[in-house]
Order: C-alpha cells, then sequence, then structure tokens
C-alpha cells in the first residue's frame, strides 16, 4: 500500500483529516515566507494530537543550527524535512547533530538533475524527489508544479523515497503507474486557497493513492 504524507498542516481540523484518512506522515513548515508557515508552538500544540505510528516532519529550508535548535527543543519530532540547498555535507550534519532522521528533497525538471539523488543517497535516510521550481519562485516546493514522472520509470534507490510535485486526487494514481513511488507527499493539491487544506481533498488523495 502505498505511504501518504500531507505536508503543510495548520489546524487541528486538518490533521485529524490527515490522520483519519490515513496518512503515514504529517508535515510542519517552518519557512516564513510560505503561506503554511507555522511557530514551534503552533507545530507543538498540532504534534500533540498526532498519534503514534504517524511521523511527525518539520519541512525546513537552509535552516541555521540556531533554528533547528528551536524546532527541536521545542516541537516532538520523527523526522527533518530539509527542501533548501543544503550540501551533502551539510545534510550529514544535521543528521548527526539531532539524531533524527533526515529526509532530502532533491527538485528535477531534467534528466540532467537525476545524478543528484546519487549524490544525496549517502547522506540522507530517505528522499524527496519533488518537481525543481521555476527560476525566482518565492518557495522551494509546494508550487503545485510537476515534473515528466517518465524519468524515475524503472530507477530503483537503495534508500527509501517520495514523490512529490504537482500531486492532486485527481493524478496520483497515474504518477505512481509511472514512477512505481510507494510513498508520495502532497500539499497544495489538497488545499482550497493557499495554506488552507480541505478535509474533502485530504480523504479523496489518501483514497486514491491507496487505490493505486
Amino acid at each position: 500500500m502505498t505511504s501518504v504524507k500531507i505536508c503543510g498542516l495548520r489546524t487541528p481540523e486538518s490533521l485529524r483529516a490527515a490522520v483519519e484518512a490515513g496518512a503515514r506522515y504529517v508535515g510542519f513548515v517552518f519557512f516564513a515566507r510560505s503561506p503554511r508557515n507555522l511557530s514551534p508552538e503552533a507545530a507543538r500544540a498540532l504534534a500533540a494530537e498526532v498519534p503514534p505510528g504517524v511521523a511527525k516532519v518539520a519541512l525546513v529550508v537552509d535552516a541555521d543550527d540556531a533554528t533547528l535548535d528551536e524546532i527541536a527543543a521545542r516541537v516532538p519530532l520523527d523526522m527533518l524535512q530539509l527542501h533548501g540547498r543544503e550540501s551533502p555535507e551539510r545534510v550529514a550534519e544535521i543528521r548527526a547533530r539531532y539524531g533524527l532522521p533526515v529526509m532530502k528533497a532533491i527538485g528535477i525538471a531534467t534528466e540532467a538533475d537525476l545524478p543528484a539523488i546519487a549524490l544525496y543517497e549517502s547522506v540522507a535516510d530517505q528522499l524527496l524527489i519533488d518537481a525543481k521550481p521555476a527560476p525566482g519562485a518565492d518557495l522551494p516546493g509546494g508550487n503545485g508544479l510537476a515534473f515528466d514522472w517518465r524519468l524515475l520509470a524503472g530507477r530503483k534507490w537503495h534508500k527509501p523515497w517520495m514523490l512529490a510535485g504537482g500531486l492532486s486526487p485527481e493524478n496520483v494514481a497515474r504518477a505512481i503507474a509511472l514512477t512505481g513511488a510507494a510513498q508520495v507527499d502532497v500539499s497544495s493539491g489538497v488545499e482550497r486557497a493557499p495554506g488552507v487544506k480541505d478535509a474533502a481533498l485530504i480523504r479523496a488523495f489518501i483514497a486514491a493513492a491507496e487505490r493505486a
């Protein structure tokens, strides 16, 4: 069965919808320019409602140690998601410093972007293969952009990986069929407005992913 991560959760209602529908991961965003940004205090309150067996993931973008220290101290987490331009060395450093599994996001637009996956595979616990943002984009992810999923067809990696980028209840089954993804991540594809999750879309997305 495909595992689903619902990212960018901000309210108890949307968190509850994700958990009740069967999400295996829930994501909290700590990035000031994102409409899904949370304070550590708000994330801590949400994290307290997450039942055992559902992984709590903090998404950060090129965060410094002080920022990560504050998040890790205040929010009970199961994983850190690095969604910026962190080098492989920085990924390894963060993993060692916090003792948490690390998921590294890698943006893909063309076949030329694929070698980056191997660079990070040796230092990250999981990989998030996402659509590469357009030049000048405000956000590194959550833009509702997809890439050519056929680029991943038949490829295998040694680490668990998650497919992201432009997924929705309507296309997630096709994305899984083309890529063989065992895990998928969605944020804007289950929103009715930027940063505002829709419980019905969350349920529809998870149901479609599980059927696939």
